[in-house]
């Protein structure tokens, strides 16, 4: 007679009839009971919110992932959403083994099914390095530099310095570190070799190589009127560029020949900003490279347009006699400018006007009615 326990035996006569009679879902619960105690073991508690579809994935290094985002503190308190951040609802993509600077969600989504929705709360070991990882998601999403508002140093490094980073959740996050929730929807699986490799995980050498070949693609999005893509493509190839350089010494030779690829590419994109009305945007990249290249006839001719769309009629004027000043042939379009910006000018002061006169009238009017 068996002296194991009434409840284990029946334990294991469920487990071998579950086994016969469903050997997939049987299979599945169990890698699902393995992955829990494996996270849990290393400080991630998991919990499936809406179970996935089909297999697991054996992951092998290359494989693109796709998936939605939500970042909490241990409150609830939201700090970070893909579907709306940036108002763009772009999902997040990882190339597995490309080392990802928050090492801790390619630890986490390899344990997802397609299709499957969880909650992962993390040890505040896993999400020490979150604040500055979450800037550069937060200005990305904005068409700003990845790397705007960080010091050149290691995420740790970030992590115990009291640099602002602009945010006032970053900057009491990364003041007060402590444990945070990823909520995570897998939306697509990629094998290697099914995609094309996008830029920025490639190697440098690759990088480099792609550059050209995605600013023709922006050139010709622009053309066919598609400003956002092509302000985007732009975009990518600019940020690609300043990893690069972020590399080298600033005035090294390679620094000055990837600044030298970087400038058109960003005079491209200031075109895309100025048709999207986004004029502040411009100053601020036209003036940089104005800063570098004193005679660069395009970034002053584009910043006297976006001055005048901002009502700056002096400097305006300025950046356009200087343009006239470095090449006599744009006299013409220079002329054209200054005239639309007079036009402009005639018109909101007549409207002005407008509106004082009938503020008198109507002032008048109420008087009277006080004193009559």
């Amino acid at each position: 007679m068996s002296d194991s326990p009434p409840s284990r035996l029946f334990s294991k006569r469920l487990q071998r009839h579950l086994a016969a009679s469903d050997p997939r879902n049987y299979t599945s619960r169990i890698i699902m009971e393995e992955i829990a105690i494996k996270l849990k073991a290393d400080g991630i508690i998991k919990k499936e919110i809406s179970p996935g579809k089909g297999e697991f994935s054996p992951f092998p290094d290359g494989t693109k992932v796709k998936f939605h985002f939500r970042t909490s503190l241990c409150d609830g308190t939201l700090l970070d959403d893909s579907r709306t951040m940036g108002g763009r609802c772009k999902p997040m993509e990882l190339i597995l083994g490309k080392k990802f600077k928050l090492p801790v969600w390619e630890q986490v989504v390899i344990t997802m099914r397609e299709g499957e929705v969880a909650d992962f709360t993390c040890d505040v070991k896993h999400t020490a390095i979150y604040p500055s990882v979450s800037l550069s998601l937060r200005n990305i999403s904005k068409g700003k530099d990845p790397l705007d508002g960080q010091r050149h140093c290691c995420g740790i490094a970030q992590v115990h310095s009291h640099h602002s980073m602009g945010y006032p959740d970053l900057d009491k996050l990364q003041t007060n570190p402590q444990p945070l929730v990823f909520t995570l929807e897998l939306l697509q699986i990629l094998p290697p070799g099914s995609f094309q490799m996008e830029i920025w995980a490639m190697t440098d050498e690759e990088k480099l190589g792609a550059i050209p070949q995605i600013h023709e693609e922006g050139n010709s999005l622009f053309k066919s009127g598609d400003i956002p893509a092509a302000a985007e493509q732009y975009y990518n190839a600019i940020a690609c560029l300043k990893s690069l350089q972020m590399k080298e010494q600033p005035g090294d030779e390679t620094w000055i020949k990837l600044d030298h690829m970087i400038t058109p590419l960003l005079l491209n994109y200031c075109q895309c900003k100025y048709l999207q009305g986004q004029y502040y945007e411009i100053l601020d990249h036209c003036s940089s490279i104005i800063n570098k290249y004193d005679d660069n006839v395009k970034a002053y001719f584009k910043r006297g347009k976006a001055h005048a769309a901002v009502w700056n009629e002096v400097e305006a004027r300025a950046d356009f006699a200087r343009v006239v000043e470095l090449d006599q042939t744009l006299e013409s379009s220079v002329i054209k400018e200054l005239r639309a910006m007079e036009d402009r000018i005639r018109e909101k002061q007549k409207e002005e006007k407008g509106r004082y006169k009938n503020l008198f009238y109507s002032g008048k009017a109420s008087a009277a009615a006080t004193t009559g």
